[in-house]
């Protein structure tokens, strides 16, 4: 039987006839929201013990009371034989996660003065409880953690498997248990337990290397001319070309050559991972961007986000990084067409009856198809027997306002044999990555103290203020604007993507070069889908 003295019990509020009251700071998870959630807990005589949850706790929470009175019996403390009122407030706040078991077992603890503690509203508890009392790893502590410095709160106990992600956050001590019993001991103040230290630049060394480079990719320079350019100004790209031509492989390899995450990208990067349990064991911070791959089967809610509790979809879980949607025409089309709000505002927000959650989904787009169901229409090496209505059919998968989002359209051919059978190595993801780094650094430059981070992200007023044309310029994007078919937003990509030419380059204007090259880059608008 674990023995704690009662003193110092600031934290309760006695009265031998009304029982004891105990309070602890928690949090809910809303999205990836904390938010503040404060647990009351009242155990008063009564002649039959009963259990009282309220506060609008859902299943997981509701069971909770059967977990913590297990684990308070298993970890050699004694169940209250009284009534015992647990309420979870603010009242209006769905609460829908099993992190309530640790501050709710301390809670009966205190109330039922089994032991007493003085600083419990210096700290916020989260943990989920096994049967016999050890803790077990929650989600979403990050944004808890975060939550708690916000309040301004000394610190959070946490599980610890979860110490590590926690620690990430400055300015708060983050205590590490292994059970409730070690938890009581700590409140009570029979235990010291060091805070878990912060290991930030350990995390980014660690786990910031890729596996993959982009000189695994022999031949295809056209295509990697293009993902440069893509990734200098976070423009979206689409690749057309046969089977096995090398597509997924480049795709794959684009997170190499964007810019190392910052922290404060890796820190909502990594909140996002959280919240829904997809950190790896043992990897406390995103450090690499993420690369997200759907299956073509994947329904609305599990692209974009949703569920009867709001939850992230893979829009966000590539957030900072690069959304692959490969054989782009045998997805569902109106699945499809719900990315069009998203890649224009760069967030998503899923709005319920009693309320609507915004999730943040800046993402770099790459998509790959063949040109026709078969896969080698237009392959000199192969017979493509694909009539026209098919190939119509399978093309018209893809809406015009969709292709309209998408910068760059590039063919990525069959690769000759001599390329593949070359032992020379290709173009490094290292050497792509400083160019790229150098675009952006005089895209900050041009875009400081506004919103905008990104050619791909320039506004009307923007464009017309950063991409000036001389004469020359005006009669080439007119050309091709009258040959092409395209529309006013084509027109906009266009001059973007001339900008971010123009930055690889280092050149103050966009010259006739840099508007050739960019047009070139919507020719699939007529080549293909005309």
């Amino acid at each position: 039987m674990s023995n704690f003295s009662a003193a110092n019990d600031a934290s309760l509020d006695a009265n031998p006839s009304s029982g004891r009251l105990a309070k602890l700071h928690t949090f809910s998870l809303l999205g990836i929201e904390a938010k503040a959630v404060e647990v009351e807990v009242d155990v008063s005589p009564r002649a039959m013990p009963k259990t009282i949850l309220v506060g609008l706790p859902e299943a997981a929470v509701r069971e909770s009371t059967h977990r913590c009175e297990r684990a308070i019996i298993n970890s050699g403390f004694t169940r209250p034989a009284d009534r015992v009122v647990i309420n979870l407030a603010p009242a209006e706040l769905p609460k829908q996660a099993a992190s309530f078991d640790l501050p709710i077992s301390l809670g009966i603890l205190i109330g039922s003065g089994q032991f007493g503690s003085d600083i419990l509203k210096d700290y916020a508890v989260i943990g989920e409880l096994a049967l016999e009392g050890h803790t077990r790893p929650a989600k979403g502590v990050l944004s808890m953690a975060i939550a708690a410095a916000e309040m301004g709160l000394t610190g959070i106990v946490v599980p610890h498997e979860n110490a590590a992600e926690a620690a990430v956050v400055e300015n708060l001590d983050v205590i590490a248990v292994n059970s409730l019993s070690q938890a009581a001991a700590f409140f009570a103040g029979q235990l010291d337990i060091e805070p878990t230290p912060s290991r930030i630049d350990d995390l980014f060394e660690n786990f910031s290397k890729y596996e993959i480079d982009f000189s695994d990719v022999r031949g295809q320079e056209m295509a990697k001319r293009a993902i440069t350019i893509a990734a200098a100004g976070n423009h979206n790209i689409l690749m057309l070309g046969p089977p096995g031509s090398g597509k997924t492989m480049l795709a794959k390899r684009v997170s190499t050559v964007l810019p190392p995450l910052t922290p404060d990208e890796s820190i909502e990067t990594t909140r996002i991972y959280s919240s829904v349990g997809r950190l790896q064991k043992g990897q406390a911070l995103m450090a690499t961007r993420p690369f997200r791959s759907p299956h073509h089967t994947i329904s609305e809610p599990g692209l974009v986000g949703g569920g009867s509790k709001p939850m992230p979809g893979e829009i966000s879980m590539a957030h900072n990084g690069v959304l692959f949607l490969d054989e782009l025409p045998e997805f569902n089309r109106r699945t499809l067409e719900v990315l069009r709000q998203p890649l224009e505002d760069r967030i998503v927000t899923i709005s319920r009856a009693l309320t609507s959650t915004t999730f943040p989904c800046d993402f770099m787009m790459v998509a790959a198809l063949n040109p026709c169901p078969c896969g080698y229409r237009n392959d000199p090496r192969r017979d493509c027997h694909c009539t026209p209505p098919q190939i119509e059919k399978y093309m018209g998968k893809i809406s015009g306002p969709l292709l309209d989002r998408i910068d760059i359209h590039v063919e990525v051919p069959a690769a000759d044999f001599n390329e593949l059978s070359s032992a020379k190595l290709g173009t490094s993801s290292e050497q792509i990555r400083e160019e790229v780094m150098n675009a952006r650094k005089a895209q900050f430059e041009r875009f400081d103290g506004t919103s905008v981070m990104y050619n791909a992200q320039m506004s009307s007023k923007q464009i017309r203020q950063f991409c000036p044309l001389d004469k020359q310029c005006i009669n080439i994007l007119r050309t091709a604007v009258n040959e092409m078919g395209l529309s006013a937003r084509a027109h906009d990509k266009v001059l973007r993507l001339a900008r971010t030419i123009a930055d690889l380059e280092a050149a103050t204007e966009i010259r006739d070069y840099h508007l050739h090259e960019a047009t070139n880059f919507r020719m699939l608008d007529r080549d293909v889908w005309k």
